[in-house]
């Protein structure tokens, strides 16, 4: 399996200095941040020197002695106190990018350990339109499971729908106090109930808001939501048929802004499917003593001694019998371990639950509801924020729906491609193609980019433009080599085997050598912006070689033809990159 250039490279310059007597360790490669003086550097001479008592400048002198006998190198020279510059000799290189070019994966698996994960992301809500502040965590969510499926890991992705507690009893209460005469409400009917909802999705998402402003003013109603709340859990027949209806046709809704995101889940699991096994996770806390009785209230104590700050416990249980969403988080990932036996699993949501997770997580380990090697983690995230600094909001105040974003997203995408020209080229089908994934590309890299933990401004018209860091821009240099690829088709030119005759050349060759970092680093820090920079950086080295190299006007064959393969190589891992982001990338722009 491939080993990745980087590597590869620390592993000759560490046997350099193990010849000399030092620790290898001390041969760890670097790419250079002077690109006049090298394309790697190595620093290891100055720590080396204060273990072994000797000049740095010596010893890296001693080490470039060692590497000039492998033969690998175009050039060495010393820097400053000990470093060493380093140019790789064409031969190495070529070999490097042909045999890694060879390999599907590009040699990113060869340093993964591959494992069973599942990733929980999306987070709807029955009853609820999706809003902007899904739109991060589904598109982060999605990210990290291409990036893993593509590492080689069984991912199982799971949208944990928010179907169960009081916002049910609440539209349950909301929908008998308007509709009284439904067979739902009636205990004596004995079915069978109708097939379809009595509401629709529209009327669900006004009769939530109307619902919880009067749980709020209104005692009596909220009293009689908590009672629903308590039937529909204990599986009062009418209760749950009507439960199905508002769940299925929510779900239905949520599906349509998924797609449009390109996110896709293995299981549509709910918080409702924890119910069953709820009873007997209750029964086993108290009886091995993790469950204890606190103001009349079921909690698990999750503070340990270590604490900085106080760590209020784990409430399963109200005193009312009500369970917490802590409760259904619980039971959810004992649920997971008797179903999946997962090695990881990794919650895509909100940076400001971070609390919350602590204590569940707190409370899995200590209650062994979860294999102790198994790894759980928070991935939070920042705010989607307007251009006054603050969290996105409508004109009037009100949330943002995640529907209305992607639609204007493609609208603004659609004037900038319509102004550039396209749309005298392209029929409407295409052009609407375009438009879309344009738009989507450019949500997507502009969330992506940011670390995710950083809040951003979300600005559409910035976004959306065919220049910089931007999603339009990187899937306009892969739409220009595959434009430049059919022409080299229609013309009767093929590709061969690679040369290095023009230093652009080399610098895109060592940009796509350092993909299996960039997928290695995002992957362990769950950071998709690392894969952003890392394609941002091949658009901006392929662009560089386009401009100063031909390629279909070259008139030597084998230059030609080398340099068709390199766009050819270029092209896929541009795509694959884009894909794991999740942005398609059109044939023609």
């Amino acid at each position: 399996m491939t080993t990745s250039l980087l590597n590869q490279l620390s592993q000759i310059v560490g046997q350099a200095f193990s010849n000399i007597g030092i620790e290898s360790s001390f041969g760890k490669a670097s790419p250079s941040q002077r690109r006049e003086l090298g394309q790697f550097q190595c620093n290891g001479a100055l720590a080396a020197a204060k273990q072994v008592g000797r000049n740095p400048r010596e010893i890296a002198q001693e080490v470039v002695t060692e590497l000039e006998k492998t033969g690998l190198f175009m050039e060495l020279t010393l820097a400053g106190p000990g470093f060493i510059n380093m140019r790789l000799n064409d031969d190495f290189l070529l070999g490097h990018i042909s045999e890694m070019a060879e390999d599907t994966y590009f040699g990113c698996r060869g340093e993964h350990d591959s494992q069973k994960v599942i990733l929980d992301y999306g987070g709807p809500n029955v009853a609820k339109a999706m809003h902007v502040g899904h739109l991060r965590a589904t598109i982060i969510g999605e990210s990290l499971r291409r990036l893993r499926e593509f590492l080689g890991d069984d991912v199982i992705s799971d949208v944990h729908f928010g179907d169960w507690g009081l916002p049910m009893g609440l539209l349950i209460t909301e929908i008998e106090r308007e509709q009284s005469d439904l067979p739902y409400f009636d205990a004596n009917f004995t079915g069978p109930y109708p097939e379809t909802s009595p509401v629709t999705v529209e009327q669900l998402q006004e009769l939530y808001p109307a619902a919880s402003a009067r749980s709020k003013e209104d005692p009596a109603f909220l009293k009689s939501a908590r009672i629903a709340t308590f039937d529909l859990q204990k599986g009062r027949e009418g209760y749950l048929a009507l439960w199905k209806h508002m769940r299925d046709i929510s779900i239905a809704e949520t599906r349509t802004d998924f797609d449009l995101l390109g996110a896709q889940f293995t299981e549509w699991n709910g918080e409702a499917d924890t119910n069953d096994h709820i009873p007997e996770m209750m029964a086993r806390l108290k009886q091995e003593g993790y469950a204890q009785i606190s103001e009349g209230a079921v909690v698990i104590d999750v503070a340990e001694a270590d604490d900085k700050k106080k760590m209020p416990p784990l409430i399963l249980e109200k005193s009312d019998g009500a369970v917490m969403y802590g409760t259904t988080d619980l039971a959810t990932i004992e649920m997971r371990r008797e179903q999946h036996d997962p090695d990881a699993i990794l919650y895509v949501v909100d940076a400001r639950q971070s609390l919350h997770f602590e204590q569940v997580f707190r409370a899995a380990r200590k209650c062994r509801s979860i294999k102790a090697e198994c790894h759980l983690e928070h991935i939070g995230f920042g705010t989607v924020n307007g251009k006054d600094g603050k969290p996105l909001k409508t004109r009037d105040g009100g949330v943002v729906r995640l529907r209305s974003l992607i639609e204007d997203a493609i609208e603004e995408a659609r004037e900038t491609v319509t102004e550039s020209g396209m749309s005298e080229r392209f029929d409407v089908t295409e052009l609407d193609d375009i438009a879309t994934k344009v738009g989507i590309a450019a949500i997507k890299y502009a969330d992506l980019s940011n670390q995710r933990m950083s809040n951003y401004v979300f600005d559409l018209e910035r976004f959306t433009k065919f220049e910089g860091r931007t999603g339009p821009y990187q899937m306009y240099a892969a739409v220009r080599i595959k434009s430049m690829l059919r022409k080299a088709k229609e013309q009767g030119l093929s590709e061969g085997r690679l040369q290095a005759t023009h230093d652009t050349e080399r610098n895109l060759i060592l940009a796509l050598a350092a993909l299996p970092e960039a997928v290695q680093g995002a992957a362990e820090k769950n950071a998709p912006n690392i894969l952003c920079d890392h394609v941002y950086s091949l658009s901006q080295e392929f662009n560089a070689f386009y401009h100063e190299c031909q390629v279909l006007g070259e008139t030597d064959a084998a230059i030609r033809a080398s340099r068709l393969r390199l766009c050819a190589i270029t092209l896929r891992q541009m795509e694959q990159v884009l894909y794991i982001l999740g942005i398609d990338v059109p044939e023609r722009m």
